[in-house]
């Protein structure tokens, strides 16, 4: 019976990358973002509509109020003409509030839609990976028992769980940087 030497191979998605439990906590953490910031997104952009429905309806009430000075004394005229002035500049602070927010609130947590989708193919791409790893280990031994004689076999079982093994390091190393930086930026 011939010996068949053995090769050792990497075994990233076992004992380096991310294990089961850590990818698990990924997903829950981008499921979580996913929900959370989609309602946060939803809720910020109605707050937004309405403030600027408000300040419409305002600056509709600033006109009635010109309207309605023009005809009245020149007294009573002053003082509506400066509180529409005054109720105007308000609207005015309005608006900036809105454009703030579009800008710095609503806009940031739209980006998080495509973020979140490329996270969980990169999370499916890792699982993918070990997954296929696994198998090829799980075909070597098969291949081992069956056709313990037959080198040629085994050296290419042996070739395909490493190129696997190496994917699967490639993939968890690659996991890791995105959500390393993935949540640097939920900060």
């Amino acid at each position: 019976k011939p010996v068949t030497a053995r090769v050792q191979l990497p075994r990233a998605a076992h004992t380096g990358g991310l294990g089961n439990a850590q990818t698990k906590q990924l997903q829950t953490a981008v499921s979580n973002v996913e929900k959370h910031f989609g309602e946060l997104c939803q809720i910020f952009a109605a707050y937004v509509r309405k403030t600027a429905r408000l300040r419409d309806k305002a600056d509709l009430l600033v006109n009635e109020i010109n309207a309605y000075a023009a005809t009245e004394t020149p007294h009573l005229k002053l003082g509506l003409m400066n509180f529409a002035d005054e109720f105007a500049k308000l609207q005015d602070y309005r608006q900036a509030e809105v454009e703030r927010l579009e800008a710095k609130v609503v806009e940031p947590l739209k980006t998080y839609g495509t973020i979140v989708k490329m996270k969980r193919d990169d999370l499916k791409a890792t699982l993918t990976a070990r997954n296929r790893e696994a198998k090829q280990l799980t075909q070597l031994e098969r291949t081992r028992q069956r056709n313990p004689s037959d080198r040629h076999v085994i050296s290419q079982a042996e070739t395909e769980l490493q190129r696997a093994a190496m994917d699967a390091s490639r993939t968890s190393r690659h996991l890791e940087e995105t959500i390393n930086n993935f949540e640097r930026q939920k900060m």
